[in-house]
Order: structure tokens, then sequence, then C-alpha cells
């Protein structure tokens, strides 16, 4: 059945006035559909329990979303599950289809409660769905014994009452526990008050941090240099050519071009990185920091 075009009260009297299927007549529909794709069958199958997926959508309404939308998730899942549904199983196609709706209107509204993803796992999506009704119950319980439970003892029976960690728990507390907020809000009613996200720190480096950071890859940057010329000519080459090149040079190409085997040139490459080691130890004590 095709929901655009159609508001939500539309749809819901469209759906009311829908036939009824008995047993048999579902059964011809969806073998005509799995087996013929006669989609005749199909829209008439979807159509005649639009009510159902109206029914459904109505019990999530109370997560704030529009009541067009999750008929419109609702009639997606409703699609899905006359898609997949296997008439040779000897269910009703309402029976198998209840899930598939309840499965679309549930990711839809996890998916627009919040700017910040609220969750995706299957303990994430029972404690968005249950938390507030267990603690609710779990509450009501104490007071019929004359108890009280405190938020730590409450937040326990609610991951073993749900079968969740009590990780999870606090975290879909504190997800549950506000809406989304704009930093560019002010902190107060006067409109030239400073915004929420002037009160971030910042954290790029500080001045400070640049100018040392700068000195030390300076220094270092001598060092090497001076290291460098304590090579020779060939020993330099090799260490520019390995390690100071965008694209290193292979040992064998290295060896190629010198006359030289592979194992001859990683030897002197290895001579000529000790050399660099002792002279820049020689140099600078500090720089051993650089070295570790």
């Amino acid at each position: 059945m095709a929901l655009d075009g159609y508001a939500g009260q539309s749809v819901s009297r469209l759906a009311m006035k829908a036939e009824l299927l008995d047993a048999e007549t579902e059964l011809r529909l969806a073998y005509a559909w799995r087996d013929r794709r006669d989609e005749a069958a199909l829209h008439r199958l979807i159509t005649a329990y639009m009510r159902l997926a109206v029914a459904m959508a109505a019990k999530f309404r109370r997560y704030g979303a529009p009541m067009n939308d999750l008929i419109q998730e609702a009639g997606l899942g409703l699609m899905k599950a006359a898609d997949k549904f296997d008439p040779d199983r000897g269910v009703r196609f309402s029976t198998y289809a209840v899930w598939w709706i309840k499965a679309s209107i549930q990711d839809y509204v996890m998916r627009n409660w919040s700017m910040v993803r609220t969750g995706s796992t299957s303990s994430q999506k029972a404690l968005f769905f249950n938390l507030r009704r267990v603690q609710a119950q779990l509450e009501r319980e104490a007071r019929q014994r004359g108890e009280t439970i405190d938020p730590a003892q409450l937040r326990v029976a609610v991951a073993a009452e749900i079968g969740v960690s009590i990780a999870d728990v606090e975290m879909m507390e504190g997800r549950l526990g506000g809406s989304d907020f704009s930093l560019n809000a002010t902190q107060s009613v006067d409109e030239d008050g400073r915004e929420w996200i002037d009160a971030l720190e910042d954290d790029t480096a500080q001045a400070a941090e640049i100018v040392e950071a700068d000195h030390d890859a300076s220094q270092l940057r001598d060092w090497l240099i001076a290291a460098l010329r304590a090579l020779n000519a060939r020993e330099r080459y090799i260490v520019t050519e390995r390690k100071l090149r965008e694209e290193p040079r292979t040992l064998e190409s290295l060896g190629q071009e010198l006359g030289l085997s592979k194992e001859r040139v990683r030897q002197l490459e290895a001579a000529a990185f000790a050399k660099m080691r002792r002279s820049l130890q020689d140099r600078a004590p500090e720089v051993r920091h650089f070295l570790r």
C-alpha cells in the first residue's frame, strides 16, 4: 500500500476499511507473491494488514515521533515481512509480520531520538524501550514491600531484570536523561550572553607547547645534519636513499647501482647508523632522549 501523500489520519481510516482476510485467502495471496511475484496479491495482502501496522505505530507515539512517520516505518516493516514470509511454515501472516513491523518502528525511533546515536546493539535497544518501565516496576514493588531502593541498587536490579551490564544501564540513563542541546545557545536569557561553545576547553596546542616543539624539531634536525656529515660519501648516499626519500630505495636496487651485493649494502647501512648514533651521543647527552 503506497503511503506517500496521505496524512496519518487518512491512512488510518483507509486501513480500518480494508478487508479482513481469512486464512485460506491469506495463504493463496502469499503463495501468489512468493511463487509468481504477483504484485496485485502483494498489494492486497499489505492493504489488509495495514490496520495492524497503524495500531503498532500508535504504541510508539510517546517517543515524540510524528505519527505519519511512524506509520510509514510500520508500512515498510509490513512490506519486508510480506517479502520474506514463507506460507509453508504454517503460521498466520499477522503473527510473522508483527515482529518486522515492531523492529522497523524501533529502529526509526532510535535513529531519530537524538543527534547522538542512542545505540544499536540488542542490549541497548532493550534498555531504550524498557528502562523506564522496568525502573517504575521495581520501585513500585519496593514500595509495596515497605522498602526504599537507592539509585545504585536500582541500576543493579534493572541490569539483572533486562539481562544487561550495569555499565549499559548507566550509559542509557545518561542518554535518556536529557535532550539535544545546541552549543550555540546562550548561557543566559540575555541575547549578548556567552554561548556554551565558548566554555569548552581548547584542546589545541598552546603557544608555549608550539614554541617548545618547534625548538626541539630544529635542534634535532641540526644534530641529524651534523651526524650525516660524519659519514663518508657512500654511507651518506645509502642512508639518504634508504631513509630520507619519499619512496625509499631497496637494498637490491642500491646494490645494483653501487656494484655491491644486497647483504653488503645492508652491512654498510647498519654501520652508518651506528656511526650516526655515536656521533649524536657524543655531541649532546640530551639527545639520548630522542633516540629512545
